[in-house]
């Protein structure tokens, strides 16, 4: 008969090490290098002010994702493609793209991504795949280049190294050679996002005052005609009578404004003229437009642009974007090989980004079709010369 029995071990849920904190009560903490809330919330209230800058940096997620993982093996393949069209990606989201849209969102914006591939608790597979605030991840250099580590928070609200730094993800986007963090796309945009701002603060404010029409009704009496009891009466009857046409014609219905004496109406503020804003704002939005690298024909702002133009610009963003999946291509390595690795494969694997759009392989066949061509015109050359 046994006294003692052994409790049976539950299986355990898996758990993030990212923890979220909106605030740090410290300065600093020996050697950290913090990112300040308040640029981050900088950096979205940019996103939110200005729609345009929210458009381009949302074009360029589109046209950076798609991703994918060539194997050798044919079984291999079909269970890579399972897993990255499966992998949860939190808030509703599935698949490796999907992550990859978060995680680059996070890096142009704030200038760095954080994120945690979730084990499951067997160890044998990868649950999840996880975006971290990069406000909660604090960065501790090590004694040489190569090595620094994540911090993040514990449940006790005081900063400590994150355990499994095998398990975490981290791109800098265009890292300088003083700080450990990267660049967010937005760091030059404060000045002339105010600058835009104050500009449409002014434009609404004197459209509310001009646009939304106010009358000044004046009765000029003759003169000894009324004395000023009369007169006081008089002009309450014309402001009462005034105060119905204006409500009447809300509803859609016609009246008459009828008044006896010298009665004089204007418009106030009708011969102010509103500042023309077209040339100041196309200026700003020129500026935090190049900035993002995007043409403007995409954001569909008709700017002067010739069809040469458009196209040497739609190089240069296919440029900008094979560097933007450059920094992203060793995130898909880390992922795949760490999955690999738990299923116990051991094959080479490529990722493979699919083309930015149809133009580049219309281009690309058109080139080849012309190389094609030359090259059946020097044939012809060289056999009618004898030469072949």
């Amino acid at each position: 008969m046994a006294f003692f029995k052994r409790k049976e071990e539950g299986v355990a849920a898996a758990s993030t090490q990212l923890r979220s904190r909106d605030a740090l009560p410290w300065n600093s903490l020996m050697d950290m290098v913090p990112l300040g809330g308040g640029e981050a919330r900088l950096y979205q209230a940019i996103r939110q002010g200005v729609p345009a800058v929210d458009a381009a940096l949302c074009k360029i997620i589109r046209l950076a994702g798609g991703v994918s993982v060539g194997c050798r093996t044919q079984d291999v393949q079909q269970r890579m493609d399972r897993f990255l069209k499966t992998v949860p990606t939190g808030r509703g989201q599935v698949g490796i793209n999907a992550f990859l849209d978060m995680y680059l969102d996070s890096m142009l914006t704030f200038g760095q991504a954080v994120g945690e591939m979730v084990v499951d608790p067997e160890g044998r597979d990868i649950a999840a795949l996880v975006c971290g605030r990069v406000e909660d991840v604090q960065i501790r250099e090590g004694e040489s280049p190569l090595a620094f580590t994540l911090w993040g928070y514990g449940s006790d609200g005081m900063p400590r190294p994150l355990p499994r730094q095998d398990l975490l993800l981290f791109t800098p986007y265009n890292p300088e050679a003083h700080s450990p963090y990267g660049v967010s796309m937005l760091r030059s945009m404060p000045f002339l996002t105010e600058l835009l701002g104050k500009i449409y603060s002014a434009m609404g404010a004197n459209w509310e005052r001009m646009g939304n029409v106010r009358f000044a009704v004046v009765c000029k009496p003759q003169n000894g005609e009324m004395d000023p009891a009369t007169a006081q009466e008089r002009s309450r009857q014309i402001a009462r009578e005034w105060s119905r046409a204006m409500q009447s014609s809300k509803t859609g219905s016609v009246r008459d404004f009828v008044a006896i004496g010298d009665v004089d109406i204007r418009v106030i503020g009708a011969d102010n003229q509103i500042l023309d804003s077209e040339v100041p704002v196309r200026q700003i939005l020129e500026q935090l437009i190049a900035k993002t690298g995007i043409p403007p024909f995409m954001l569909g702002l008709s700017w002067s642009s010739t069809e040469r133009m458009s196209t040497q610009q739609a190089d240069i963003l296919t440029s900008e974007l094979t560097a933007i999946r450059r920094g992203l291509t060793p995130v898909v390595e880390k992922i795949c090989r760490l999955w690999m690795r738990l299923n116990g494969i051991y094959e080479p694997f490529e990722v493979l980004w699919d083309d930015i759009n149809l133009q580049d392989e219309l281009d690309e066949a058109k080139a080849e079709w012309y190389r094609q061509q030359a090259r059946k015109l020097e044939l012809e050359n060289l056999q009618m010369e004898g030469k072949l």
